[in-house]
């Protein structure tokens, strides 16, 4: 199966703080993985390094064969790859709707201009169609000061959305959300995304939603891959019980 992401030999530090160790793996279109890991352990950096926010110190990062270890978060936003982010980037004084519309408006070939305003219909039908897909179409013009959030969550990944892209990483995207809602939640996303056929990458670290809803698990440990393969296989895993889930299944 041809992989969306190529990742060869991926090194970074942060003084002497290993952060990422030698991180090899291919990502095949369409397959959802979880990555797993105690705070610290390498995530998040991993996450940065592919979509352009840190540069590796050594190694190479592909899209669809092509080589984007040295382009910008802009760039590699253009070329397929889109994120949401643990504490979501909103306008708090701006509608849900008014949100999307400039990541609509920015999403385009041309750079954003006082003279091609945001509030286009066009463009505001768009936003509101994406929120409807979260099942916020009811939320589009509240202000995201008055949404809870996991509310808020939804609109950030929505967001990331816009582009239609090749690969989806989402950090965290149950965390502040309550244990009764965490399934929803994520049942929202996995249905708003499946149109679009993106390739999903998330960092978890509720084991219930990692085993209900990743294809494919890869635990990371002091910046290497500790275990990698089929949620059953990897949250069994010994070294992954000691280090990552503390006995947890």
């Amino acid at each position: 199966m041809k992989s969306v992401l190529s990742v060869q030999g991926l090194n970074k530090r942060f003084g002497a703080v290993v952060a990422a160790d030698a991180l090899t793996l291919d990502i095949p279109a369409g397959q959802k993985v979880s990555l797993i890991g105690a705070n610290g352990a390498g995530k998040t950096t991993f996450v940065n390094m592919v979509t352009g926010y840190l540069k590796p110190d050594t190694g190479s990062i592909a899209l669809d064969g092509l080589d984007i270890g040295g382009r910008s978060p802009r760039k590699v936003a253009q070329l397929g790859i889109s994120r949401s982010f643990q504490i979501p980037q909103l306008f708090v004084e701006l509608t849900a709707a008014e949100n999307l519309t400039v990541a609509v408006s920015g999403a385009g070939a041309k750079p954003l201009s006082f003279r091609s305003p945001a509030q286009a219909p066009e463009i505001h039908d768009k936003a509101v169609e994406l929120l409807g897909r979260f099942g916020l179409a009811d939320l589009a013009e509240r202000p995201i000061s008055e949404l809870a959030g996991g509310v808020r969550k939804l609109v950030d990944i929505a967001m990331a959305l816009v582009r239609r892209p090749k690969l989806l990483l989402l950090d965290e995207p149950t965390s502040g959300v309550s244990a009764e809602e965490k399934f929803a939640t994520m049942d929202r996303v996995i249905h708003a995304v499946s149109p679009d056929a993106a390739t999903i990458v998330f960092v978890e670290h509720d084991m219930d939603i990692v085993s209900r809803y990743a294809d494919r698990v890869i635990a990371f440990y002091q910046g290497r891959i500790l275990a990698d393969g089929e949620p059953s296989h990897v949250l069994n895993d010994k070294e992954v019980r000691l280090y990552v889930t503390g006995g947890a299944k």
